[in-house]
């Protein structure tokens, strides 16, 4: 009631002013989220493109892919000896036990 008589010297009532200054505040706060959304949708497309990578190369921190070096012939046949020779020991170790276990 008090309100409806007390005006403004534009001659609006004072509860028209408040909502007037409701709607300004909301459409500022919707600008910021906008804004912050899409802030955030540039981070998620950077994110997903580095998840994107084929595991041919790592990201750094500059976002480039580091240059790794191949291994050569003579390494990777190395390589397969050692493993070759790690499998048949664990097979050979693993036939004991595994057989104990089963028959429990």
């Amino acid at each position: 009631m008090f309100a409806e008589t007390v005006r403004r010297e534009s001659g609006q009532l004072e509860e028209d002013m408040m909502a007037i200054d409701v709607s300004k505040t909301l459409r500022q706060a919707l600008t910021r989220l906008e804004t912050e959304g899409k802030r955030i949708g540039r981070q998620i497309a950077a994110i997903e493109s580095a998840l994107a990578l084929d595991g041919a190369g790592v990201l750094t921190r500059a976002g480039r892919k580091r240059d790794r070096k191949g291994m050569s012939p003579a390494a990777r046949k190395a390589v397969g000896r050692r493993m070759k020779a790690y499998w048949a020991k664990r097979k050979k170790g693993a036939k004991g036990p595994s057989r104990d276990r089963a028959a429990k």
